[in-house]
């Protein structure tokens, strides 16, 4: 098998579907004016795109940035996907993770879409910062591209995962006024995350503080493993902070 982008291209095609097609444009949001509106999509199951991409996962640099530079969503999909491979497995040395790094944050007008950045994020970028430091993040969270801002807090996922969450919470809070419902989503699901069994007092002490003022969708992913009474308690608090 050719490990190249054009080999993957042509073996995605014979995964085209029709009413997969159908089924794509309506969860994407591809009509006029929305996230969604340039994108192109040809029809294929994103588990199958997951599976062919782990059978190139040892394609190099830059064949994974010809799939980056196309306008087929679904062959995007495979790049950032084999980047996400290649992150997570142990054999990967470190200079190689490092020129993934690399390469998704000097690429990232390609990864514009949300499940692009959530497909490759956490161990694309958050892994190879876990022990350096973090700063690109917080200049992603102001930046004025909303995939780069989800970057920002999806990232922090794989801190989560080793028991780290100050930047969650801190990213989280700098994301409170962003204007974008996909922001808020992926805000409010971070910091559920981070505010699991170990961390429920932090997460409690976050709410204290900015239920009344935070985004409602936002507010309502945080609280979701909360009990009722606690989501009650701080629904309530939104409700009855005064409207700016």
């Amino acid at each position: 098998m050719q490990n190249t982008a054009q080999e993957f291209i042509t073996r995605l095609n014979l995964l085209q579907s029709d009413d997969e097609l159908k089924k794509i444009q309506r969860y994407f949001k591809s009509d006029k004016a929305e996230y969604s509106e340039s994108d192109i999509f040809i029809g294929v199951r994103m588990g199958l795109v997951f599976d062919l991409a782990k059978e190139f996962m040892n394609m190099e640099l830059p064949e994974i940035e010809k799939l980056l530079e196309s306008p087929v969503h679904e062959v995007r999909v495979g790049g950032v996907s084999i980047m996400d491979f290649q992150a997570r497995s142990k054999k990967t040395p470190a200079d190689r993770k490092k020129e993934l790094f690399d390469l998704y944050i000097r690429r990232h007008d390609r990864i514009n879409n949300w499940d692009l950045v959530d497909r490759a994020a956490i161990y694309v970028v958050g892994s190879y910062l876990f022990d350096k430091p973090r700063d690109i993040l917080y200049k992603l969270a102001i930046s004025d591209n909303i995939w780069e801002r989800r970057t920002a807090i999806v990232s922090t996922g794989y801190f989560i995962k080793q028991g780290e969450i100050i930047d969650t919470f801190t990213i989280a809070e700098i994301l409170m006024n962003d204007i974008e419902d996909l922001i808020h989503k992926a805000a409010g699901g971070w910091l559920r995350h981070a505010g699991g069994s170990k961390h429920r007092r932090e997460l409690l002490a976050f709410l204290d503080k900015h239920a009344a003022t935070m985004p409602r969708t936002m507010l309502r992913y945080a609280i979701e493993h909360l009990d009722k009474e606690e989501k009650e308690y701080y629904m309530g608090l939104r409700k009855a902070a005064p409207i700016s």
